[in-house]
């Protein structure tokens, strides 16, 4: 499995986090160190009670985390729901080849196995969190060194044809009546590409950089090594991956005026972010995240 894109280059251990953080924040390292995970890019790891440090852990997220140090703290009057803010800037040494950020943590839990009901409680501060977000100018975010997205979001059928050959991986895992349903779902998009759009985004807003408090409501975003500048569609997906159908109306009325290629588009990255989310999980042999990625391209088909 040496070509999947969430293998890591390096290792970040523990041993490692407690010299880098001896050698390069000493007030630190009396503080216990807990591993809380790693996504495709880094990896996280809790220090003490307030502070949370991510560490690449391949080079491609580098710029990523460089980038991402520039521009979070100045957001700080346009978002809307906590977010990790950046207060420790480590430098890349012969330690360790790359620069880390140690943040605020913020508590919660991914949101998973949430009841609808749950879910469109969110509904209105998403709205809210993305209108802003997405009103940041531009010109500051490209002084701030934000590249645009890189990941050719606009090519519905590019993305829609991959898709198509994933299913294959799919096939032992889903039953035929599931892989119908996609497999039409994604036949039936008769839209190849959507007009190009330049907006700050989050760009990676999914359920495992979400996270929510004791009751299930939205109490965080996390992880914006992705925030570039790019297609609305990509952050307005969570109105098809995380929101029930019963509470989408709702969504767009308090986000704003959005056009139909933008639904059609956010649809389709709804369904394709939870696909590679089950690819890795069956990979790792995570069943719970398995489950909910699975949960929610359904959640994402729903009308």
């Amino acid at each position: 499995m040496g070509q999947n894109p969430w293998n890591a280059e390096w290792e970040v251990t523990e041993p490692l986090v407690r010299l880098l953080l001896n050698r390069q924040f000493p007030q630190l390292s009396s503080l216990p160190i807990h591993e809380i995970g790693s996504g495709w890019d880094n990896t996280v790891y809790r220090i003490g009670e307030e502070y949370v440090f991510r560490f690449p852990r391949r080079a491609f997220a580098i710029p990523l985390l460089q980038t991402e140090a520039k521009i979070l703290p100045k957001l700080a009057n346009y978002i809307t729901l906590p977010y990790a803010k950046p207060l420790f800037f480590g430098k890349e040494s012969a330690d360790y080849p790359a620069p880390f950020l140690g943040y605020t943590y913020l508590s919660g839990t991914f949101p998973i196995g949430l009841t609808d009901e749950t879910r469109m409680e969110s509904a209105a501060a998403l709205a809210r969190f993305l209108k802003n977000l997405h009103a940041f100018p531009v010109e500051i975010a490209q002084q701030e060194g934000v590249a645009a997205d890189h990941r050719n979001l606009t090519d519905l059928a590019g993305r829609r044809d991959k898709m198509l050959d994933f299913l294959s991986q799919l096939a032992l895992h889903f039953t035929d009546a599931e892989m119908k349903e996609l497999a039409d779902y994604l036949r039936g998009i008769s839209l190849d590409r959507v007009r190009q759009r330049h907006i700050l985004i989050h760009g990676d807003l999914h359920f495992k950089n979400m996270l929510v408090d004791e009751t299930g409501k939205l109490s965080g975003i996390i992880d914006w090594g992705d925030v570039s500048i790019g297609h609305p569609a990509c952050d307005l997906s969570i109105a098809y991956s995380f929101l029930p159908p019963a509470s989408r109306e709702g969504f767009f009325e308090a986000y704003g005026s959005v056009d139909e290629e933008t639904k059609v588009l956010a649809r389709l990255i709804a369904v394709y972010i939870p696909m590679l989310i089950f690819m890795q999980a069956i990979d790792d042999k995570d069943e719970a995240v398995a489950q909910e990625a699975k949960s929610i391209m359904k959640r994402a088909l729903a009308i």
